[in-house]
């Protein structure tokens, strides 16, 4: 097993426990950027948090993300006492978001063993839709300027 795969599946097993914890039947882009933002030993986690996008903070995003998107359709979560979502009672399975994070991850190398820690950051980061850019939006995070950040950081890691 590469120190990827290692990495990858740390990175999943969080994901996992972070899907349950929402009461998510799968594991979703969301629940792997928030895995990444807790793992303090990577270069993407680095590169998050030189973002400013520390666990709490992508966390603070994703709350914002929801309540905006709620308003979106008319709802003020501030009028209803919402409970925090019930622990999902069945192991989460990996969701459309995570499996094309994932895909752009692994795209975008040509072999397997080219592939590091922040490739995963930057298959997430790729979005153009979905939960992770609006939380990034949200949170005044400008996306393409992140991506940049990490294609910097695997460029610097080839020299």
């Amino acid at each position: 097993m590469t120190a990827f795969d290692k990495y990858l599946h740390a990175v999943i097993v969080r994901a996992t426990h972070e899907a349950r914890d929402d009461g998510s039947a799968t594991v979703e882009a969301h629940h792997l950027l928030l895995s990444i933002a807790a793992e303090r030993e990577a270069i993407a986690h680095q590169v998050l948090t030189s973002a400013g996008l520390d666990h709490r903070a992508v966390r603070d995003a994703l709350d914002r993300e929801f309540e905006h998107s709620l308003r979106t359709i008319g709802v003020s979560p501030a009028a209803f006492d919402l409970p925090r979502p019930s622990r999902a009672s069945e192991q989460p399975r990996m969701g459309a978001s995570a499996r094309l994070a994932l895909e752009r991850s692994f795209s975008s190398v040509v072999r397997k063993k080219e592939l590091r820690p922040a490739h995963l950051l930057l298959g997430i980061l790729q979005a153009q839709v979905g939960t992770v850019p609006r939380a990034l939006a949200l949170a005044g995070v400008d996306q393409a300027e992140l991506v940049d950040r990490v294609r910097q950081t695997l460029s610097n890691e080839d020299e």
